[in-house]
């Protein structure tokens, strides 16, 4: 709702930067008592899938991603990017959450593939909220990188690098170049 309240003038971007970092304050607090502390408070087990028990959970990377892409990047970028996270990410996640496949031995490195299907809808998805924000060219690049996030993720050493974490980055980082290109 933050971005949108921006596009709608609800916010100015100072008033959306704030808020980001309000909230990520709020994340490494509770993540910190979470996995510091040891406080398990009944709400995570309803919040966090099981890889993340004992790892940084998704709701936190998802605020550290949009926040770096909030404070490094402007409105023009950094909306479609978060709203690439916020509704391409569970469109594509309830089309299948993917299979694990080993790259290399398998004991360091493997890889959470998406099925066909999930990745043309959640293509469709972020480059659809890509042209309302920019260029036909930098939203094509945005959606490839949103999807490329969203469809492969690399699980090392038992840690899943979620997608929470790379898809507002890779879509920003897209639709930058895209830009660029234009």
């Amino acid at each position: 709702t933050i971005p949108l309240a921006y596009v709608v003038g609800i916010l100015d971007w100072i008033h959306v930067q704030s808020i980001v970092l309000v909230g990520l304050v709020a994340v490494f607090v509770l993540e910190g008592v979470r996995l510091g502390i040891g406080l398990d408070w009944w709400i995570y087990e309803y919040l966090t899938r099981e890889y993340e028990q004992d790892n940084v959970a998704g709701y936190a990377l998802a605020v550290i991603s949009a926040s770096i892409v909030v404070l490094l990047a402007p409105p023009t970028i950094a909306v479609p990017a978060l709203l690439m996270l916020t509704l391409g990410d569970p469109v594509s996640g309830l089309l299948g959450s993917g299979r694990i496949q080993s790259v290399g031995d398998g004991a360091h490195l493997e890889l959470i593939l998406k099925s066909p299907r999930a990745l043309a809808v959640t293509f469709a998805v972020c480059t659809s909220i890509g042209l309302a924000f920019v260029t036909p060219i930098a939203a094509l690049f945005g959606g490839f990188a949103a999807t490329a996030a969203d469809g492969v993720k690399p699980v090392i050493r038992t840690y899943v690098i979620d997608d929470n974490l790379t898809i507002p980055i890779a879509s920003a980082a897209g639709i930058a170049i895209g830009l660029a290109i234009v």
